[in-house]
């Protein structure tokens, strides 16, 4: 027998190792590091049920999940349900993925999804308005569950897409199962979902870290090994972390800023057209206005003749050329044209013109004008406090003082929630890209009980528009359903409810060896983003 030679061996399986380890460096999740993401807004809270906004929402579709999601397309598709199917004209039935934990190793059954679904529903609850056409919901088995609706609901999936279902165990045993939108609890720090990532660190405001949970069910298109993710507050500083290399992403890129990064070395600007509409909305209940020097006994914004007083002293088309820089298209509904149910013969806003304006402040009994508190947030949309600026010098023109109050985003919803304007700025992207969805959070009268108007800060309502909100949400006849839709969007133009601005646009820069999907709704999903 020919002897073996041990080092002969020995160099061949170095040889091999070797070369396996270039093998294993040169694959893409090995080449992967450390992604490190900014933007101007840190989420407010890890609960998924708290705050009803995109900073908060996106952030969490990474860690939590829902029964649905939508694809790189917006298309709604199976995450924790496999498949659905309506119950006639009854409600939705949702077979569940076996076989999922928490990323604490806890088993995911159904019991999971009504715990989520009565604390998601709950009055506390900033997200029961996607929940008010649901009468009931059943547990069939471990697996299945029904969400049985007042009136057929051909739209109740796309409603939910943002619905994330949390730990029935892990929730009652660390206190948090209910939920918040006014004070701290142990789901705002902590957070233990069924995601791609799962949170290992959580410093408000300074950076949250996120790591891939090797236990996802889902197929693994991402390389990323580690995410820390760095609220920037001063955009300057963003684009110079870009820029220097600190950081991989930014989002959003300063108007001002695309010409530089654009020729910088090694990076890239993406573009795109968000869902979201910036408005101004009005303290249509309060019977006076709060931040008046003069005017402490009345409200003018109650009579639309004021409101529609300031629609046409604000002129739009400079805002999007000076302040967006081009990068935005003029609105006059809540929608833009990309959603369903937009209503294109109205289209054309209000004219601009100031004289129009102030002969209807003089109709309304305001010749002189008069003062009010204007309130926006600094940290939220692209250039907000801008927009507000040039908007308070327009009002001016016609004699109405715009006091301007801007801040930060996470004083911002508490000052509305508790009445502190006379004015404010707003956007909305609607989550089920329906027109259904800003009539029902943003028109319909405020109603805790039937979990509607949640957003409608300023206290709008129509009783038609009250009357048409349920016909909407149960009629299956596209042409019937587009015609209330287009009554709707009528009342809303010609009574001023809001100020419709433009259409937001998504600018977010990056290295070049970065890859990511950008989606209409601004969310940044991590499991799409690859590092090369």
């Amino acid at each position: 027998m020919k002897a073996i030679d041990l080092k002969k061996m020995a160099m061949s399986a170095l040889a091999f190792a070797a070369v396996l380890g270039v093998l294993v460096f040169l694959s893409p999740a090995a080449q992967a590091k450390e992604f490190r993401w900014a933007a101007t807004t840190d989420p407010q809270t890890l609960d998924p049920h708290a705050v009803n906004s995109a900073p908060v929402l996106g952030f969490l579709n990474n860690v939590y999940e829902g029964l649905l999601r939508r694809d790189r397309d917006m298309k709604i598709e199976g995450a924790l349900a496999e498949r659905w199917e309506p119950l006639g004209e009854d409600g939705w039935r949702f077979h569940l993925r076996r076989g999922v934990t928490f990323h604490d190793g806890s088993a995911f059954t159904a019991e999971d999804v009504l715990f989520s679904y009565q604390r998601a529903s709950a009055e506390e609850a900033d997200v029961r308005s996607w929940f008010a056409p649901v009468s009931e919901v059943k547990l069939v088995d471990d697996f299945t569950i029904d969400f049985m609706t007042k009136a057929p609901n051909p739209i109740f999936p796309d409603s939910i897409a943002n619905f994330m279902i949390m730990d029935k165990d892990w929730s009652e045993a660390n206190g948090t199962a209910r939920t918040s939108m006014q004070s701290e609890g142990f789901a705002t720090l902590n957070a233990n979902g069924t995601g791609a990532f799962k949170v290992v660190e959580r410093s408000p405001g300074v950076r949250t870290v996120l790591e891939p949970f090797a236990g996802w069910w889902g197929e693994v298109e991402h390389n990323v090994t580690r995410a820390v993710f760095t609220p920037v507050t001063q955009q300057a500083t963003a684009v110079a972390a870009l820029i220097s290399g600190e950081v991989d992403f930014i989002n959003p890129v300063p108007l001002q800023d695309v010409p530089r990064l654009e020729g910088a070395a090694g990076v890239k600007i993406l573009q795109g057209v968000e869902a979201r509409v910036i408005m101004l909305g009005f303290a249509h209940q309060a019977a006076a206005l709060k931040f008046s020097d003069e005017t402490s006994d009345a409200n003018p914004f109650r009579d639309p003749r004021v409101r529609k007083a300031v629609y046409q002293a604000i002129d739009v088309d400079t805002l999007i050329k000076k302040v967006m820089r081009g990068n935005a298209a003029a609105a006059s509904l809540l929608v833009s044209p990309a959603m369903r149910g937009y209503s294109p013969d109205l289209s054309a806003r209000h004219p601009f013109d100031r004289e129009a304006s102030k002969a209807l402040l003089a109709e309304a009994g305001y010749p002189e004008g008069f003062s009010f508190g204007l309130s926006c947030p600094n940290d939220r949309y692209i250039n907000d406090a801008s927009i507000c600026t040039a908007i308070v010098g327009m009002l001016a023109k016609v004699g109405v003082t715009a006091k301007l109050n801007a801040m930060p985003v996470r004083q911002y919803w508490p000052e509305l929630r508790a009445d502190q304007f006379d004015m404010y700025l707003l956007g909305w992207s609607p989550g089920t890209f329906d027109a259904e969805h800003p009539v029902r959070f943003l028109l319909a009268t405020p109603d805790a009980e039937k979990k509607l108007g949640s957003w409608n800060f300023g206290g709008f309502s129509d009783a038609r528009v009250d009357a048409l909100l349920p016909k909407i949400q149960r009629e299956i006849d596209p042409a019937a359903r587009q015609a209330m839709l287009d009554e709707v969007h009528s009342l809303l133009q010609e009574d001023v409810a809001y100020v419709p601005l433009y259409v937001q646009p998504l600018v977010w820069g990056m290295k070049q060896n970065v890859e990511v999907t950008q989606r209409a709704d601004n969310f940044f999903i991590l499991r799409w983003v690859r590092v090369n």
